[in-house]
């Protein structure tokens, strides 16, 4: 694998960096069909299906309610605060001006639009899917009390830690850039642990039950990946 000033160089981590080439807007428009609505749909049929699976033969997965209900007991002032503050940076409203800001910061460094549409790409895939699957599914929230007021949506996937999955995610990979090592590893950690941290704090807040996270965690991940490899890209001057 080749290397740089800023670490090793990984073919799919860096690929808009190896080939900096700008395609036609017909050559975005085919990768965005084939390379992330067509298997953005084929990661729907797993999701509502998982969440049939939940509702019908396991029966809603009763065991969980234990976790929720024990989370009730931790609630202090002081973890309500926290967890209002950590479920906030999941919102929509959230999510949307700090995809806004990344877009337009990428854009302007790079000067390439098709590479500035990744973290958008990646917030609308996980949307997208999240707000179609949860209507269809229609998964009731945890029967404790909730600390925040219930979205129309329901309760599986989690729409707060699949929309922070999907944007930090890309974040992450973004931060592979930064030349300053310690930097990098800051940034790749705090990247990855806000997601896990959003949706802990949908737990405690009783607002969803652990597999409606989990499910927000895996659609966020892999919207995440489709977003960052959906355009194709020359990286063959890479070698393992």
């Amino acid at each position: 694998m080749l290397t740089t000033a800023g670490g090793p160089v990984h073919p799919f981590v860096h690929r808009y960096e190896l080939d900096t080439s700008r395609p036609t807007g017909r050559e975005v428009a085919r990768d965005l069909a084939l390379r992330a609505f067509l298997p953005g749909a084929a990661l729907w049929l797993a999701v509502v299906g998982l969440g049939f699976l939940i509702k019908g033969p396991l029966q809603n997965l009763p065991g969980e309610a234990g976790i929720n209900e024990n989370l009730v007991t931790w609630r202090t002032p002081f973890l309500d605060t926290v967890t209002e503050m950590l479920s906030a940076i999941g919102t929509t409203e959230f999510i949307i001006g700090a995809c806004v800001l990344a877009v337009a910061l990428i854009w302007w460094r790079t000067r390439q639009w098709w590479f500035a549409l990744v973290p958008a790409l990646a917030v609308s895939l996980q949307a997208l899917v999240f707000l179609t699957s949860s209507l269809v599914v229609g998964r009731s929230r945890p029967e404790v009390e909730m600390l925040d007021h219930a979205p129309p949506t329901s309760s599986f996937p989690s729409g707060h830690t699949g929309a922070s999955t999907a944007f930090y995610l890309t974040l992450a990979l973004l931060a592979q850039r930064v030349q300053n090592p310690a930097l990098r590893v800051v940034l790749t950690v705090l990247a990855v642990l806000v997601p896990f941290a959003v949706g802990f704090a949908r737990l405690y807040r009783g607002m969803h039950s652990l597999t409606d996270v989990l499910a927000g965690v895996v659609n966020g991940v892999v919207c995440a990946v489709l977003a960052w490899g959906y355009l194709r890209r020359d990286t063959s001057q890479v070698r393992a």
